[in-house]
């Protein structure tokens, strides 16, 4: 049996450090991220970093939020026969950024905006386990881990719409530990502290969050990729599955210490 780890949001952040890691434990990289043609020549050299690693590397650019696209990688992985994947990072980073109450109803946040926010960042992870599940590719041992942060429990202005899909997806991994643990495969949530990323730029007042930070958190730092990365690999590598349902907080103690 060849062992992989499926990543939703593999091209930057926590799902590009992960798979760093991961390969350079022998396991196997399937990797789903959405970017511009601009982008691509960066993404085809962090490829061949992985393969570097002799493990097989499957990068798909693609919306992972569409049916067709999980049926495609679904497939692909049944394919290649004995396939268990081991691990399975959601780490989509992709919601809508505005207040409740703008200057006008037509600026604020919209319907449309929160039903998009809470399927990418939430609900998309109940329909990628599903389907993994039920091919038989999620087995005893697996590991699924889905990327939250202190906005699944705190507030702040235009973070409304992503604050709830961060609430309903600790939620929806309790339910996935709750029905899978009777097979033996574990899923937990994880709560980073305020990381330097792509995703962590496109909010605003991203400036004072991070000055904040560096004030409250006991090491004086932000939180990195890699100290995510790490924690991943050593769960991910665990064939002890009884460490489930939890929201397990990887930030240095930021998250006590405001």
């Amino acid at each position: 049996m060849s062992d992989w780890a499926l990543i939703l949001g593999v091209s930057s952040g926590f799902g590009a450090a992960a798979a760093k890691e991961l390969s350079k434990q022998n396991i196997n990289i399937y990797g789903v991220h959405l970017d511009r043609k601009a982008a691509m020549d960066d993404i085809n050299k962090f490829k061949e970093e992985l393969l570097a690693n002799n493990v097989e590397v499957i990068f798909k650019n693609a919306s992972a939020t569409e049916m067709s696209v999980r049926n495609e990688v679904i497939s692909d992985l049944e394919n290649k026969k004995n396939v268990r994947v081991k691990v399975f990072l959601h780490s989509l980073a992709f919601g809508a950024l505005k207040p409740v109450f703008d200057d006008s109803l037509k600026s604020s946040l919209s319907q449309k905006q929160v039903e998009m926010t809470l399927n990418v960042m939430a609900s998309s992870l109940l329909y990628w386990s599903q389907e993994l599940f039920y091919s038989n590719l999620i087995q005893k041992g697996s590991q699924i881990f889905a990327m939250t942060s202190s906005g699944g429990h705190r507030q702040w202005r235009a973070y409304g719409a992503v604050s709830a899909a961060k609430a309903a997806l600790e939620s929806y991994c309790r339910q996935l530990a709750t029905e899978l643990g009777p097979y033996s495969i574990a899923c937990n949530a994880l709560q980073a502290g305020v990381t330097d990323t792509p995703a962590l730029r496109k909010i605003p007042g991203n400036d004072l969050m991070i000055e904040n930070t560096l004030k409250i958190n006991p090491s004086k730092r932000l939180t990195t990729p890699e100290d995510l990365s790490k924690v991943i690999t050593m769960l991910g590598l665990s064939e002890n599955t009884w460490m489930t349902g939890n929201t397990i907080r990887i930030d240095g103690g930021e998250d006590i210490g405001g």
